[in-house]
């Protein structure tokens, strides 16, 4: 029994002295009007090893035996997975599994089956004419006749394929066998779901010449600039061509030269010769990923080539800003285009974006800063700007701030590249025509990122900028203004109306035309149109039984009306807050009380700790004092003044690292007004304590046995130290609910392979102390990766997984490595009606616009193929999805087929705790990234070893 005499599921390792299982975990009964065949070991019934489990053979052996011919005593694991009848995977030591799918033979004469009488029989043979035979009659001999189909005994079998619809006035089950569908490069058949017809945010690309081809370039003497070297090479343009794409040593032309090719030219300032040797490498495809980096130089003159200003990576018109002057906001409209190489060929990806500009300035900012606190001028500075970006009106580049440089002003001098030592307000004065008001501001420090000298080696410049000349992007104080964000949102219309308006201008424009026709690029009229399918719906566990969520897949108030699959009893915890909120405290432990019951939660009365004030110091002294003289206190809840960061940081250090206990922080403005506002704030309050205690809110059908999910995610920190941590989450149990977390601390430029052995290793090790056994399958999902780094990923960290899996003798599990990753320009539209709208929750698309052909190769090794797909788990209204983009990179002997991954990934968007709907990401990647934020920007430590298997950090 669970805590308190509350129902808990039975970890599998149990054999006896279970308690009841809820409803949701007994076996369903079978659909109505469907009966799987019985048949007598003479009519090719074989058995097989382990309980309730019998193979239909064909009569020749049961490695002969035809896919979805197993028949289990309850349908309760296929229909988990919709009833597709799919074989199981064999469980450990019960024997070989299913045999591999023999279909009968459609050249069989007409006539009698030679099992023609005296057995029970369903079974018949399906001949190349004929007609159906009578089935489910004792004795009957099936016969064929001119349409082809099944006889009641003999060969053949009454499979219960998920195509057979319906039946015949005799109780027959119609065979309908599906069409061949033509193969198209880049597409794969959908095996689950309902198909959808979908547009993208994609556009694409035809290439019409027959080769792109590369030459290595020497200059002789040596020529160092590179903007010359171009210079030499478009002298030469009756030979050349005027095409080309020039990194300063590889030129990649559209026209074939000889193999080596020697061309003079006199150098204009000292009117010396050189000498241009070229030597041809490589013959490229147009759709080579050698190309692809050039392709997107090309398009980038294109958007020049339409009055558009680079900023960051992005394209933008500030001549159309909006200008919000009650929120002194920029709205400038954009794109972000990029030519991406899929499955399915080149295609353009182009999504409509906006960059808000602040109207006022970074100084204008500080004065305000100052106005509010000026005795903590330069902290409060640091604490707002550190880590946001920036943007320079004079160049429109974008900065991310790393530190304030208070020692120096526009006064100060440094060294131009050609030796001369000049002030900022000079510079600025003589470069762009700007005359600097304020000479004895400080100035703002940007740290790029590590590069490398001519000579090869590291070089740190630093970018110092005038606090006058920079404004702040971005709203993040802003967000909770929902006539803003109404104002600033796009419909899915809205959205492919301003792609389509791009492709009009470019294709009205002569010079941009003319600039892809040169490399022989021709875009498409219109979006990319393909097919997706939606996933089935799931259903939401609770103790007593399940609900189907409503349309917008939310499920607020059932979980506050029914009972949690497992609650745990608040029979002695802490409520700690300052004198001052006395009576909100009373009224909070009142609405607790009334409020536990139907979420299957007892709470006794707390113990009051009530403060003189609201400092830092007297919330650690009495919380401290209060844990040292009480070890069974369970929960810590506190109530602070108002939003201070400071405040929270300080207790969740001590309730985290230094006092390990699980703690609940409100501030009091959450906690004010209306009794039924009141009300719903302390349900979800309770949720997050019984979360935190070790609870179960609510549960999804799970049909994979001795299955554990990781998640990981790391974060990084903008601090001087500039320290990332690692959150390790893994699953503890069958159904998904409870879990382990880990968290690890890494210098920069460390690997996280370094610490992931340990980190995996500890988590199959709790996993076989609650469950007396190892996982048979592990699917890893790694939050937080970039394109980039997805070889990273497969030759470093996936190693240090097999290294953990090898500390445990003969242990060679399934492994599938996932990465999630949020931060892609995909979208996607559904086209059932005229206006275009969001596709509907489960929408997903694993053919032609994936990548799984431009993932890294994995190492020589038996694995089967990368997997990418996009999947959209959660509703967004009318505003475009955001979908997550899952490639699978590493699959070991396979766990899962690889058409159950979308569909697992699916369920675990459903159980994310924090939040009674679907979420955009699995689970166990939200649950990491809130570790890691926790410990990397509040914590700056590992929490403590006691709160390993709670999830503490919601």
């Amino acid at each position: 029994m669970g805590p308190q005499g509350l129902e808990a599921p039975p970890t599998p390792s149990m054999s006896s002295g279970l308690p009841p299982q809820p409803l949701w975990l007994q076996p369903r009964p079978r659909a109505a009007g469907w009966d799987p065949p019985t048949l007598s070991p003479s009519a090719g019934v074989t058995q097989c090893p382990g309980p309730n489990l019998q193979c239909l053979s064909r009569g020749r052996g049961a490695e002969q035996g035809v896919r979805g011919g197993h028949r289990l005593s309850s349908m309760s694991h296929r229909m988990l997975w919709g009833g597709r009848g799919d074989p199981l995977p064999a469980p450990p030591g019960r024997g070989a599994p299913a045999p591999t799918p023999v279909l009968p033979s459609t050249s069989a004469a007409p006539g009698p089956s030679p099992a023609a009488t005296g057995t029970t029989g369903t079974i018949g043979t399906i001949g190349s004419t004929g007609t159906m035979g009578t089935t489910g009659t004792t004795g009957t001999t099936g016969t064929m006749g001119t349409t082809g189909s099944i006889g009641s005994t003999g060969h053949g079998e009454a499979w219960p394929w998920p195509w057979a619809q319906g039946s015949t006035s005799s109780g027959q089950h119609r065979l309908t066998l599906p069409l061949p569908v033509p193969r198209v490069p880049g597409v794969k058949a959908a095996p689950r779901g309902s198909a959808l017809a979908l547009g993208l945010n994609s556009v694409r690309i035809r290439c019409q010449n027959e080769a792109v081809f590369q030459y290595h370039i020497t200059f002789s003497p040596e020529v160092e600039c590179r903007s010359v070297r171009l210079a030499m090479l478009k002298e030469h343009q009756a030979v050349l061509g005027d095409v080309m794409a020039f990194d300063g040593s590889i030129l990649f032309l559209p026209i074939q030269l000889p193999q080596l090719l020697t061309l003079r030219v006199q150098r204009r300032s000292d009117g010396q010769d050189v000498t241009i040797s070229i030597q041809s490498t490589k013959v490229l495809e147009p759709s080579s990923d050698l190309c692809i980096p050039f392709y997107n130089v090309v398009f980038r003159r294109v958007m020049r080539l339409l009055d558009m200003q680079l900023v960051g990576r992005n394209f933008f018109e500030p001549s159309q800003a909006l200008v919000l002057q009650q929120y002194r906001l920029q709205v400038w409209p954009g794109y972000t285009v990029s030519i991406r190489k899929k499955d399915g060929g080149l295609f353009l990806l182009v999504d409509a974006i906006h960059k808000v500009i602040r109207s006022e300035s970074i100084l204008s900012f500080m004065r305000s800063i100052y106005r509010q606190s000026p005795g903590s001028f330069q902290e409060e500075c640091m604490k707002q700007l550190v880590g946001s970006v920036v943007i320079t009106r004079y160049n429109n580049r974008t900065y991310r701030l790393h530190d304030i440089d208070w020692s120096k002003t526009p006064q100060d001098t440094f060294t131009l590249a050609s030796g001369e030592v000049v002030t900022f307000s000079s510079y600025y004065s003589k470069t762009y025509g700007i005359t600097i008001k304020e000479l004895e501001q400080p100035l703002l420090i940007h740290r790029p990122k590590e590069k490398l000298s001519p000579e090869g080696k590291p070089r740190l410049d630093l970018v110092l900028l005038v606090p006058e000349l920079t404004f702040m992007t971005g709203i993040p104080e802003l967000r909770k203004d929902s006539r803003m964000l109404r104002t600033m949102r796009q419909s899915p219309q809205q959205h492919y109306q301003r792609l389509s308006s791009l492709l009009q201008r470019i294709r009205s424009s002569t010079e941009a035309s003319r600039e892809l026709q040169r490399w022989g690029l021709l875009l498409e009229p219109d979006i990319h149109r393909t097919q997706g399918r939606v996933l089935p719906m799931e259903r939401i566990n609770l103790r007593h039984g399940s609900i189907t969520p409503s349309e917008d897949l939310s499920w607020a108030k059932a979980v506050v009306r029914e009972a949690s699959i497992s609650a745990i009893s608040m029979n002695y915890w802490l409520l700690v807050y300052p004198w001052r909120l006395q009576s909100l405290a009373k009224d909070l432990v009142c609405a607790m009380e009334s409020v536990c019951g139907p979420i299957g939660m007892r709470l006794s009365r707390p113990v009051l700790l009530e403060l003189q004030d609201d400092r830092i110091e007297t919330y650690a002294r009495s919380i401290r004092s209060a844990l040292s003289s009480e070890e069974k206190v369970q929960i810590l809840l506190c109530i602070i003044s108002g939003s201070r960061e400071d405040l929270y940081a300080a207790i969740k250090k001590l309730c985290c690292v230094q006092c390990p206990v699980p703690s609940q922080v409100r501030g009091v403005g959450t906690l004010s007004g209306q009794p039924a506002k009141l009300r719903s704030v302390v349900q979800k309050v309770l949720l997050q304590m019984n979360c935190k205690l070790g609870g179960e809110l609510w549960g999804v059908d799970i049909p994979l046995k001795q299955l554990m999910v990781v998640g990981m995610d790391v974060h990084h920190s903008h601090s001087r130290d500039m320290r990332s941590v690692i959150g390790f989450v893994a699953s503890m149990n069958p159904i998904l609910t409870r879990w382990y977390s880990r968290v690890v601390f890494q210098m920069p430029h460390q690997e996280i392979a370094d610490s992931l052995r340990l980190c995996l290793a500890d988590a199959l090790q709790h996993f076989h102390e609650m469950n007396h056994c190892l996982p048979r399958k592990i699917v890893v999902f790694r939050d937080g990766v970039s394109d980039s780094q997805l070889d990273t990923v497969l030759r470093y960290e996936i190693p240090q997984l097999q290294k953990a899996l090898d500390t445990f003798e003969s242990y060679t599990p399934g492994l599938v490595v996932l990465v999630v990753q949020k931060q892609h320009s995909t979208n996607l539209y559904t086209l059932a009606t005229e206006q275009l709208t969001a596709p509907p929750p489960g929408t997903v698309i694993d053919h032609t616009v994936g990548t799984s052909s431009c993932i890294p190769a994995a190492p020589a090794s038996p694995w089967a193929p990368p997997v990418s797909l996009w999947l959209s788990p959660h509703p967004c209204g009318s505003h475009h999805i955001p979908v997550a983009l899952t490639s699978s990179l590493w699959l070991s002997p396979h766990p899962c087929g690889s058409h159950h991954v979308p569909r697992l990934t699916f369920k675990l968007c459903h159980l994310y705790w924090n939040w009674p709907g679907t979420v955009r990401v699995p689970a166990p990647c939200g649950y990491a990234h809130r570790l890691a934020f926790l410990a990397g920007h509040i914590l700056h430590h590992e929490p403590g070893a006691q709160l390993c298997d709670k999830l503490f950090f919601l």
